[in-house]
């Protein structure tokens, strides 16, 4: 009896420390993991063209090589695309930026006479030792070249590699949910490793590939919105909003504050000024509220709060690539859990709320109905 207690506090410790070492894995091993994880989730997306492409007796290997192919050149088209308006804010920004700085301290001009009165009021009751001044030391880090320089080479690695492995996962085919099926030990497992993989593929991949779609539908609204109202660089907009609507909560408060700043450096009349952050929210809303609800229903449907601690840990762990393929993660999870019992709580916790169930009629609710 006295060993029970033991047994259950040593399995808690174990589990305990099981989740703080994969923790640290995921944490400290983001340079490897991320792009294969991004992979992952592109080879879901795109398998089904490749088995297209084997129904018409084209082999996985050459299947493989046409879609990566054609892939690199939609993102080829569309950098060449944004060239043109990405050099025109690029020679814009400065001016705007620094136009968009004199109207923030021209709005926060009391608060910075509060703050400059709270700090005179400090340097007079503060009681010095010594007349002199301790020496400053300035910690001179890399320069804005080096630091762009840097950033570029090691995206366009991740870019790469990316494509390397994307290639790799879809000219395998099935090969490893056959290793996978082969290792099981049981008829029932191997049936259940199947449908967790249909399942995930068929899931992703509508749930991506229906995403790109309603953010290039919000893109698009925004982009002629921004445009009617005489905002520069409409198109880079549009970009923008189809770029970070995969980020859900964050990616729009990030797009309204960007936008609410130009527009502040762009125009003189406050009502146009709020005309800009007006056309998007309305945008979203049509976006969040009428289209997601027609085309996706409740695929997928996550818990609110659990979507936004999701992103959280994802952004923790992994950053700004965290933050975009966090959902789908979440999603694949929630499939996991629905179809192993054991897992069964989590994936009912992470859903979204269900249909409200009418309540049974009390006996004296009945006594009362029929008096």
């Amino acid at each position: 009896m006295t060993e029970s207690p033991r047994k259950n506090s040593s399995s808690t410790a174990i589990t305990i420390l099981a989740v703080l070492a994969v923790l640290y894995s995921l944490y400290f091993a983001r340079t490897f993991l991320v792009p294969i994880v991004f992979a992952a989730l592109l080879a879901f997306v795109l398998s089904p063209a490749v088995r297209l492409l084997s129904r018409c007796r084209i082999p996985e290997w050459l299947g493989a090589a046409i879609v990566v192919v054609g892939l690199v050149g939609v993102i080829v088209l569309g950098a060449f695309q944004l060239a043109t308006p990405v050099q025109t804010w690029t020679a814009e920004a400065p001016a705007v930026l620094s136009k968009a700085e004199r109207e923030i301290k021209r709005l926060l001009r009391p608060l910075e006479r509060f703050t400059k009165t709270a700090e005179r009021v400090e340097e007079a009751t503060e009681v010095t030792t010594t007349g002199e001044k301790p020496p400053e030391v300035v910690v001179r880090g890399p320069t804005v070249g080096a630091r762009l320089f840097g950033s570029t080479q090691r995206f366009i690695a991740y870019v790469v590699e990316v494509l390397l492995l994307l290639y790799f996962l879809l000219a395998a085919g099935n090969l490893f949910l056959e290793k996978a099926i082969k290792v099981l030990p049981t008829f029932q497992d191997k049936k259940k490793a199947v449908r967790i993989a249909r399942e995930t593929e068929a899931s992703i991949s509508t749930y991506l590939i229906a995403n790109l779609g309603i953010n290039i539908v919000e893109g698009v609204m925004v982009g002629g919105a921004m445009w009617a109202l005489g905002m520069p660089a409409p198109f880079l907009w549009g970009l923008l909003t189809v770029f970070f609507e995969f980020i859900p909560y964050v990616g729009a408060l990030v797009m309204l504050a960007l936008l609410s700043i130009v527009a502040l450096a762009t125009f003189d009349s406050l009502g146009r000024i709020l005309l800009v952050p007006a056309a998007f929210l309305l945008a979203n809303l049509i976006q969040a509220n009428i289209v997601t609800t027609l085309v996706l229903g409740r695929r997928l449907a996550l818990n609110p709060v659990a979507l936004f601690v999701g992103l959280a840990f994802w952004f923790w762990i992994w950053g700004i690539a965290g933050a975009f393929i966090g959902v789908p993660l979440l999603a694949i999870f929630k499939i996991v859990c629905d179809n192993i019992e054991s897992l069964a709580p989590v994936g009912e916790f992470l859903g979204a709320r269900s249909e409200p169930a009418r309540a049974p009629a009390l006996p004296a609710d009945e006594a009362a109905s029929s008096g």
